[in-house]
This record gives structure tokens, sequence and C-alpha cells, in this order.
């Protein structure tokens, strides 16, 4: 019973046997293998994300069979409203190829039992939004930044419910924890859907995970709620598939500074007669310092950590709220 609790947790999920594996665009690691023969190596996924996952690099120009270096690629819009992958220079067209090649390496990647996916922006063939779009009647026009790269395309569409983002918005304190929140929350419902489970471990999966769902969508919790309660009634796959749809469909909902407040508030309401009052208004006065934006969330969570394990409440001890990543990260120092 300990180990499945601590199963539940993103540490202990971080840390087990089998790793955690994140599709990356081979770029973004180091690799030279851009069209000019270069690379864009991030020093937050190296560095510091990769010590708790393992990286499953791609790089589709190349995978493909394009040289390093090689002429540069642009999406192109043609007179139907198509977009087309073509190399300006020799207007040689890469649609075709890079599709095919596309949908035969998002069906090898689900073998590969990936929890995220790390996108290289801006890029015609892995940029996931915002990627500019040529006309081929204009030569000398302005772009319109409203496209996506073709390999992006198909991966949305071969895992609508895997978290993908682009390196460029992981710049951002609260998209980053918010990608690395649903990669953990990602894995920790994968394992909890694998082999032989019943309806019990859905249920406590969707327990310790109320106040992380309250934090990002409150009426997709209540609807979660709705669909577990009827569980019984629902088959089996159907089940699994509409809970993993809802769930993610939850996280990626940003949480805000108000849901986190009242998430916090809903915690002390706990303590009640576990604190004097000297520290109850403590932890209060830290969640309203957070409120103001004087403090990061790290701070009030420290506190109600630390109340939580001293009066040892095991309904908030399993909330995953309360550890969703490895505290190296230091996600929440920052939002």
């Amino acid at each position: 019973m300990q180990r499945d609790l601590a199963e539940r947790r993103g540490e202990a999920v971080a840390r087990s046997p089998s790793p955690i594996r994140i599709g990356v665009s081979a770029c973004l690691l180091g690799a030279r293998v851009r069209f000019d023969g270069g690379h864009k190596r991030d020093a937050f996924l190296v560095d510091t994300f990769g010590r708790f996952v393992e990286w499953v690099p791609v790089c589709p120009e190349v995978e493909m069979g394009l040289p390093v270096p090689r002429d540069t690629l642009r999406l192109v819009r043609d007179q139907d409203g198509g977009v087309r992958l073509v190399a300006p220079k020799t207007g040689a067209d890469h649609t075709a190829r890079m599709r095919k090649f596309a949908a035969a390496r998002c069906a090898a990647l689900r073998r590969e039992d990936l929890c995220g996916y790390v996108l290289k922006k801006n890029s015609p063939s892995c940029g996931l939004e915002r990627v500019k779009v040529y006309s081929e009647h204009t030569t000398g026009g302005v772009p319109s930044a409203a496209g996506r790269g073709v390999f992006a395309a198909a991966l949305l569409r071969a895992f609508p419910h895997l978290p993908i983002e682009e390196e460029g918005r992981l710049s951002d304190p609260r998209l980053r924890e918010n990608f690395v929140e649903r990669v953990f929350a990602y894995r920790r419902l994968r394992s909890a859907f694998a082999g032989r489970w019943a309806l019990r471990d859905l249920v406590a999966f969707h327990t310790t995970h109320k106040l992380q769902l309250l934090a990002h969508a409150p009426r997709a919790y209540e609807r979660l709620g709705r669909l577990v309660a009827r569980a019984k009634a629902v088959p089996r796959e159907e089940l699994r598939t509409d809970y993993e749809a809802g769930f993610m469909d939850a996280l990626a909902v940003l949480a805000t500074v108000r849901r986190h407040t009242n998430v916090l508030h809903h915690i002390v309401g706990f303590f009640k007669n576990g604190l004097d009052r000297a520290s109850r208004q403590e932890v209060l006065g830290l969640i309203d310092d957070y409120r103001r934006g004087l403090v990061p969330l790290v701070v009030p969570l420290t506190i109600v950590r630390h109340h939580v394990a001293r009066l040892g409440i095991a309904y908030l001890r399993d909330q995953c709220y309360l550890d969703p990543h490895p505290k190296e990260l230091m996600l929440r120092n920052h939002v």
C-alpha cells in the first residue's frame, strides 16, 4: 500500500526504474542537424530537465533523407489554400515526402512510451505554432505567422493528449512549470492504467489529483468526478479514453494565482485543530503574500508541506499537488 502511494508522487516516478521518455527535436540536444550544420542546444532541457528524463531525439528533415547542410525549407500557401513544404532556392516540394515520413515516425514513436515532446520553434517541420507561411504569388511580401510545421501537425494528430511544447515557450516560467507538471502527471496516469486495473485504482488516482485539478480547472474536476461516479456503467476502454482526455485537457489549462490561493486555503482548512493561532496566521499571511505577488508559490507551499507532515494528515500527504514534479527543478520558485 505504501509503495502504491509513493508511485503516485512525481518525485517517486522520476526515480522509478523505467525512465520517463520525452521526444525532442534533436538540434535542441546539441546535435548538428540544422540546415546550416549547426544546433540549438537548450541548457534547461539538457542540463536541468535532462537529469530526470530520457530523450528520444528526432530530426524529421535529416531522418527523411535530407543532407546536412541543406537548402532552407519554408511553408508556402498554394493557390488552393493548402500549405506545402518547399525549398525556395530550388523549388523542390517535400510535402508528400515529409507527410509520409511523419506518419511512419509517429507510428514508431507509439512504441517509445512517450510522456511528452519538445519541438523546435519556428521550424517549417517542427514548429508548433506561428510558423511563417509564405504565399507562392508573393516574392517580397511579409509572410503570415500562422502556420504549423508538417511533422508537428502529424504529431498532434497522432498524440492528442500528449504534453507537447516548443522550447521557446519553455522560457516562460508558467509555461515551463505547466509542461513539466503535465509530463509527470501523464506518466502517473499511464502507470495507473497499465496492465490490469480496477475501478478502485481510478478512484484512488482521481482522489490524489483532486487539488492539482482544482488549481487548473475546477469544472473539469467536477466533470471527471461525475465520470468516476458512474464508472461501473461505462465500458472499460471508453472510461479510460474519456478520463485521460478530460484529465490532460484540464491540466493543459494554466493554473492561476487565484486558483492556487483557493487550493491553499482549502488545505489550511484541514489544519483547523492542529495549529495554534500564531501558526495559522503565519500560514495565512504567506498565502496572502503569494496572492499579492510578493513571494513565489514555493514559499506558502513549503510551510504547508511542513504542517502536513507534522500533523500526519494522510489525505493531504498523498495529494500530488504538493509535489507534482522533482523539487530539484525548482519550477515553483518562479511562479
